[in-house]
Parts: C-alpha cells; sequence; structure tokens
C-alpha cells in the first residue's frame, strides 16, 4: 500500500483551512474605486454595478432554420398542404408584407418571421413546383421559431455587479449594445520573492543557486483575476531589507504578496518583518501542501505570505489569497466548484490537516471518473501541477484512501490555473 511522503506535523497554532477562510470573509472588503471602460477592455474586470439588458435578444420573432414560413392553421385544419410562395425574408432583409391563407414565404437563419405566419417548415421537409410548396405533414405548430426576448427578455438583469467578466459575458453585454461598462479599478498588487539562493532568468546561477519560478508564476495568476501586479523583485535575506522594501510597497499598493521566508528558520525573515510594521492574523494552516502561510496587514495594506516551495505556493494561493484578492476585488464569493470522483489509488496519512493530491481524471469501467495520482508528490515538484488536471480533496478525518473511495476535486479551470 502507498504511503504518502513526510510531512511535518501542523504547528500547535496552525489553523484549519475552515477558520482561514472565516477569516477572509469577514476581513477583506472591496477597496478599489469605480471606472467607465470599453467592454472591448473589460475581459477579467469585476463589474461594479448590474446590468439591465435595453432591448430583448432577439428582438423580434425570427426562423431558427433555412426554409418557409407559414400559417400553422391552414396545415391543421384544412389538410391542404400546398401553399404558394408569396416572397422571401433574409437576415436584415424582412418581408414586407403579411402572410395569408395558404400562402408562404422563403426565410433563411435568422429572418424576422413574417406577420402572420407562426411556423417555419425547414427546406428539407418541403417540395415544391414553380410558386407551389407543398408541406410536410408533420409540422407542428411553432416549429423552427425563435422568440423574441428567448435569449434576454427587455429589463431582465443580465449581469450582476461582482461577476468577473468573462469571454461569454462579454459576448452578452456586446448582444444587447452595451459599449461601455462600469467596473472596479483593478487591485495594484505588489509581487515579492525573497532568498539569496534565488536568480532571475538570464542570469547564470552559481553553486546552490536556482532561478525563481514563483514570481512568474504569480504574477500569471494575478493576470488571469485582472489585478494590475507590480513584479518587485527578489529580496535578499536581510531583515532591514526585507522590512524597509515590504514598507514601501505597501505605501501605493492595495495588497502586498510574498513567497518564501515565512518558516521559523534564522533566514526566513518575512514573516518577523510585517510583524514589526503591522498584524499578523495568521501565519500557519494545517494543509498539505502548505502550512507555512502568513495573512495579515502591513499598516493597513493587506499582506499575503506564500510558501517558497512552489507547489506549496500555488495551492495556498488557490485555496486562501485567491479567495481574498476577489473580496478586495469587489468579486462576488467565488468558491472553487468541487464535484466526486473515484480514486484508483491507496494511501495511508495522518490525520489533522486537510490535503490537496495533484491527480488527473481518467474513465473507467464505471460511470464514474478515476482519480490518478500523480507519482511523485514533494511541494516542489513543480511539473506535477503541469502533468495534472486539478486536486483530489482529503479531509482533515480521512487516514485511509482505497480504491473505489469517492472524493471532491476541484479542477485546476475553477482556481484560475
Amino acid at each position: 500500500m502507498a504511503r504518502s511522503a513526510s510531512y511535518a506535523p501542523p504547528h500547535k497554532n496552525s489553523i484549519s483551512l475552515a477558520e482561514a477562510l472565516a477569516i477572509v470573509a469577514r476581513t477583506y472588503r472591496a477597496i478599489p474605486d469605480r471606472q467607465s471602460i470599453a467592454l472591448a477592455l473589460a475581459a477579467n474586470r469585476i463589474l461594479a454595478a448590474d446590468i439591465v439588458a435595453p432591448i430583448a435578444v432577439p428582438a423580434a420573432d425570427n426562423s431558427a432554420v433555412d426554409g418557409y414560413a407559414f400559417r400553422h392553421a391552414d396545415l391543421a385544419r384544412q389538410g391542404d398542404r400546398a401553399f404558394r410562395l408569396v416572397g422571401t425574408a433574409a437576415a436584415g432583409h424582412p418581408f414586407a408584407g403579411a402572410v395569408g391563407k395558404h400562402e408562404a414565404v422563403r426565410i433563411f437563419t435568422g429572418a424576422v418571421i413574417p406577420a402572420g405566419a407562426d411556423t417555419v417548415v425547414a427546406q428539407e421537409n418541403v417540395s415544391t413546383s414553380g410558386d407551389t410548396v407543398i408541406v410536410s405533414p408533420d409540422s407542428r405548430l411553432g416549429d423552427n421559431r425563435r422568440l423574441a426576448g428567448e435569449d434576454i427578455a427587455l429589463g431582465s438583469r443580465i449581469v450582476t455587479a461582482g461577476t468577473r467578466l468573462g469571454p461569454a459575458e462579454v459576448g452578452l453585454l456586446a448582444s444587447v449594445g452595451v459599449v461601455r461598462v462600469e467596473v472596479r479599478e483593478a487591485l495594484k498588487v505588489a509581487v515579492f520573492s525573497t532568498g539569496d539562493e534565488l536568480r532571475d532568468g538570464g542570469q547564470t546561477p552559481t553553486a546552490g543557486q536556482i532561478y525563481d519560478s514563483n514570481r512568474p508564476v504569480l504574477l500569471a495568476l494575478l493576470t488571469g483575476l485582472g489585478i494590475a501586479a507590480t513584479d518587485l523583485g527578489i529580496l535578499p535575506d536581510n531583515m532591514d531589507t526585507i522590512r524597509m522594501r515590504l514598507a514601501e510597497a505597501a505605501q501605493n499598493h492595495d495588497a502586498v504578496i510574498c513567497s518564501a521566508g515565512m518558516s521559523v528558520g534564522d533566514e526566513d525573515h518575512v514573516k518577523s518583518a510585517v510583524r514589526a510594521l503591522g498584524t499578523l492574523d495568521f501565519w500557519s494552516v494545517a494543509i498539505k501542501p502548505g502550512r507555512p502561510i502568513a495573512v495579515g496587514h502591513i499598516g493597513k495594506t493587506p499582506f499575503f505570505g506564500l510558501p517558497g516551495n512552489p507547489v506549496a505556493m500555488i495551492v495556498t494561493f488557490a485555496m486562501i489569497v485567491r479567495p481574498a484578492l476577489l473580496c478586495l476585488a469587489g468579486a462576488e464569493s467565488a468558491v472553487p466548484r468541487r464535484f466526486p470522483v473515484t480514486a484508483d489509488f491507496s494511501l495511508t496519512r495522518k490525520a489533522g490537516y486537510r490535503e490537496f493530491l495533484r491527480c488527473t481524471l481518467h474513465e473507467g469501467d464505471e460511470p464514474a471518473l478515476l482519480a490518478r495520482r500523480f507519482p511523485h508528490s514533494g511541494s516542489g515538484v513543480l511539473s506535477s501541477v503541469a502533468a495534472s488536471e486539478g486536486l483530489l480533496e482529503i479531509g482533515e478525518d480521512i487516514t485511509e484512501i482505497k480504491p473505489g473511495m469517492t472524493l471532491p476535486f476541484i479542477p485546476f479551470s475553477s482556481l484560475g490555473l
């Protein structure tokens, strides 16, 4: 039976993930001002005010197919399937008259259904001879007729304040003629890494040094949230420098994020620097990977200190910092979507902490999706995130996982990954 990698037990001051999220929910409120911007620039921005549809979509009944529009009562009551063709209706070019008894109009997809007509028969279900159309007897009242307001009703609230605008929302607003939207100003967030061992790409690392991957990951995650991120580089392992740089960043940013320096080693100065400049709400959460995460304030500016190991940094950002930033940005609550999957592996573990396993999904003999654990579970194995589809969530009380066990799965797509 496979065993999990070694994991330090939760610190005596560790809080649960639920407790951490409760602190986040009651601590952070929207801070940015509002601004009006062009809809074309609104992707990933947070809508500041509800938008009500100024028109209906579609604006009038229209055809869902290429075919012929007619009055269904003529077919139903008289049984005569022959209709006289009296005109054509195309998208943007409606038929000017009205459809009379046993008359039909050639109509194309998206064209307004002429006055008097109530049904459209698809062109493959008719036969024609000159200006006569023979309609299929199987035609039903209202076939292939898209009703006015079927997509969007006039006066309906189509996007609510707090929504992060994605491509679908932008398209929805464009469909009712919106050209400008009122959004929250983008959060300004400062991003640091810490550690004398870190080097940026393009530099040549010496013995014991590594390239910094955490900052690029954080900057990408923040950009995906519509946040204006400032890359402030790498902080050395020096208490005075860290304190000075954090204080400067807090003066002109809405939040500060730092990775590494959160543990209790002699060179882990960030936590002490934040305490000297402000307060810490908590600094250890009983999750794996993760645990050493510091959340507090530098003066009045929110501060988030993440672990140095890249996978631990990603998980703590996704599960704790992301919800906090969305609150600050004025977004509505965004609880990651979870759905049940079936484990296809065995694992024994200690109780007392919540664990997130990197997994891929595959189909088995049963309808349920099977979760396959990535073979290397270390919190420094960044390739495990790139090769996985999401996180399998293991509750604090679970000590053994067996094949066939149902567990919640969080897809990376719902975490901005």
